[in-house]
């Protein structure tokens, strides 16, 4: 018994990737079956289109000046982490099945990093986005006077945080040196460092509901005193539409990745006894869709990101290639009646990506 004990506690460094997995009694195939292509199919083809339509939402808010607000920065943002999932999911496709067992331990570590850089990344930004909802609203604004070089600093230090928890797992919070404590999910973690950060997610998602849940019964009694006052209602209306698609994509984010988290939660806990493995797949299949609900739901919630949407996509089947000729350059905040300064900005938006604001000031509507 000692010298089970001694071997179980000393470190096994020079051990391969297949070790641990029978270690756990986790299965690696050994050929490729019908199921694993058509899952590899399937994986590769979401993690294109969410790559695709997360880079449309963060050239969306680059070239229309009505986003360019420390708010859309932040959903911006938001939309990479979705981008950088879709990358990490197509890696996970590309390296799973057979191709397990020929990885080494530092490609496996990156496989995994990737996911969690990803995830924290989201979380990160989420939880900056409540922060800067809350001041707003409190202060009644509609957009955050934080200054340019502030935003870019916040976002750098969202994308840190991320990295760092990527690392953390492969540089010393894991069960080489401690086999007794290896996951079941991912057989080179360590169950404690799963139930940590299952545990600080879930958390951050309790503070941002309870943060969400504040500021709505706040919005909500201002509306009503607002309604009182024309002057008041644009202001009180533009801050509930944004709220509601912010609360959206939390939403969202939360129903998708909340299943994956608690069945992290349940493998630290109780190890092969949480049997895991049984549906570990599914929950990170429905954590992947969350990166394309976003895009969704800014197309169907925000008319101006949709106008956005459909104006990129008629530049580049070269419907836009030379605008000059269909319609004069506006400024996207001309103040022409609602309906024809639609029409125009559709026709104009493509023109109107040089000129920066240096300030963040709200647009004219």
């Amino acid at each position: 018994m000692a010298m089970d004990s001694n071997w179980s506690n000393s470190c096994h460094y020079d051990h391969n990737v297949t070790f641990f997995y029978n270690l756990v009694a986790k299965k690696i195939n050994v050929v490729w079956t019908p199921r694993d292509i058509l899952v590899i199919g399937l994986g590769l083809t979401v993690s294109v289109i969410v790559m695709l339509a997360n880079l449309m939402v963060m050239v969306a808010i680059f070239v229309n000046r009505r986003f360019h607000f420390p708010i859309y920065y932040l959903l911006g943002n938001m939309a990479a982490a979705d981008l950088f999932a879709g990358i990490a999911y197509a890696n996970l496709m590309l390296n799973t099945g057979p191709r397990t067992s020929s990885l080494t331990k530092e490609q496996w570590y990156i496989r995994g990093a990737l996911i969690d850089i990803s995830l924290t990344a989201s979380v990160a930004n989420l939880l900056a986005v409540a922060m800067e909802r809350h001041q707003t609203i409190f202060t009644m604004q509609l957009h955050s006077k934080m200054t340019k070089r502030r935003v870019v600093l916040l976002i750098i230090g969202i994308w840190a945080v991320g990295i760092i928890m990527g690392l953390v797992p492969s540089l010393f919070w894991n069960c080489e040196c401690d086999l007794s404590d290896c996951s079941t999910v991912a057989p080179l973690y360590s169950r404690r460092f799963l139930i940590f950060w299952a545990v600080l997610n879930l958390l951050t998602f309790f503070i941002m509901m309870a943060m969400y849940t504040r500021i709505f019964i706040y919005v909500r009694y201002q509306s009503q005193l607002a309604s009182q006052h024309t002057s008041e209602m644009w202001h009180s209306q533009a801050v509930i539409n944004l709220m509601k698609i912010i609360s959206i994509v939390l939403g969202a984010f939360v129903i998708c990745w909340t299943p994956g988290l608690v069945t992290l939660l349940l493998d630290g806990l109780l190890g092969a006894a949480s049997h895991a493995n049984d549906y570990e797949k599914y929950c990170l299949v429905f954590a992947e869709c969350n990166s394309l609900v976003n895009p969704i739901i800014y197309s169907l919630r925000d008319d101006e990101m949709r106008r956005t949407f459909k104006c990129i996509l008629c530049c580049l089947c070269g419907r836009g290639a030379d605008p000059q000729r269909d319609a004069p350059s506006l400024e996207i905040d001309s103040p022409l009646p609602e309906e024809g300064r639609r029409k125009s900005e559709d026709q104009a938006l493509c023109l109107d990506t040089d000129n920066k604001e240096d300030s963040w000031t709200v647009p004219g509507v």
